[in-house]
């Protein structure tokens, strides 16, 4: 109706910056409470301007800019695995302490869906990503993801990935040569020569730096390791299950095991009792990780252990620092004996 009185028109922050006569971004610092520092003369006109037209904040977009900032994306292959549900424990254990949420994300091993997370996080304007999986032998995919990632970290963004990747940002690295070193060596030092590897998928960089440390052991030994005596699968129980028994079949006088990650160990222990093969006295197996799984099997299993725990919080310390962008923390491995591996009979 003509002349009817629609009440006060609603106050903008823009309103506000043109008061005090300072940017936007400036009078968004002041009343926001950035850590971002501001004169006293500005924070002094923006106060004012803010009580002169009674400015009244939108908490609902003020909740929003602080989930944002307060946010972390943690990209893994897949969280109910165990080895990234402990790296996940470290990561959630700093994270909390500092005040941070996670948003964690299943890539489920496919690159590109790595890819379009890590372009969903930074729409997001999470205030740091952890990459958690494994690298790829992927040339392409590598030069996508860094553009990506070169655009995050020129906006602010923090980055810190676990395992060798050819990616921006500081990395945690464990040391997954030396540690298929240890298992190969060990075996050999028990008089094993007739030895089979269950390994991961080749794209993956993990498996490829476990087997290299097979390699050398072997080398050094003076022999060199038969690839037939390797079969790839994915990181996982019935994978290892599958792979064991496809070797099996193929070199039935097989003396040891080495999976490549507990969870294949686990699936190779149970192809092997279905089988009738007697572990350790009639074949050995060695895992890779060191999973809580690994002392609750039967027999409880030698493994290549891993601080997984500790590598997710120091991945999450790192994303969070204020430090160098371009850090690189190896983790170092140790060999862990179980009731699962004995001498050659």
């Amino acid at each position: 109706m003509a002349g009817q009185d629609t009440g006060p028109a609603t106050v903008t922050l823009a309103d506000v910056a043109r008061r005090a006569r300072v940017s936007p971004a400036t009078a968004s610092r002041v009343i926001n409470g950035s850590a971002k520092r501001v004169t006293s003369d500005l924070k002094e006109r923006v106060l004012r301007a803010v009580q002169d037209l009674r400015y009244v904040p939108n908490a609902h977009a003020q909740h929003l800019a602080r989930s944002q900032r307060s946010a972390v994306g943690v990209i893994v292959h897949d969280v109910s695995d165990p080895y990234f549900a402990e790296i996940t424990r470290g990561l959630q254990r700093v994270a909390t302490d500092s005040g941070r949420l996670l948003l964690i994300c299943n890539s489920y091993g496919e690159p590109d869906r790595e890819l379009a997370y890590v372009e969903l996080l930074r729409s997001q304007q999470v205030h740091a990503l952890v990459l958690a999986g494994s690298g790829y032998h992927d040339v392409g995919f590598t030069r996508k993801i860094n553009g990506q990632l070169e655009a995050y970290a020129k906006s602010g963004g923090h980055i810190s990935v676990i395992g060798r990747h050819d990616h921006v940002g500081s990395a945690v690295v464990p040391d997954n040569e030396h540690g298929g070193f240890l298992a190969c060596d060990k075996l050999y030092e028990l008089g094993h020569t007739r030895i089979g590897v269950v390994a991961g998928p080749r794209v993956l960089t993990t498996t490829t730096d476990r087997l290299a440390g097979i390699r050398r052991a072997a080398r050094q030994r003076g022999t060199t390791f038969p690839a037939q005596r390797i079969v790839h699968t994915d990181f996982s129980r019935d994978g290892g299950a599958s792979a064991t028994r496809q070797l099996l079949e193929t070199f039935p006088d097989l003396t040891a095991l080495i999976a490549l990650n507990d969870s294949m160990a686990v699936g190779a222990l149970a192809a092997l009792r279905a089988s009738g093969q007697r572990v350790p006295d009639g074949i050995s197996v060695i895992g890779f990780d060191d999973m809580p799984v690994a002392e609750d099997v039967t027999p409880t299993l030698t493994t290549v252990r891993l601080p997984l725990i500790e590598m997710g919080a120091r991945a999450m310390a790192i994303a969070l620092d204020e430090g160098p962008s371009d850090r690189r923390e190896a983790v170092e491995v140790s060999l862990v004996w179980r009731e699962s591996c004995g001498a050659c009979r």
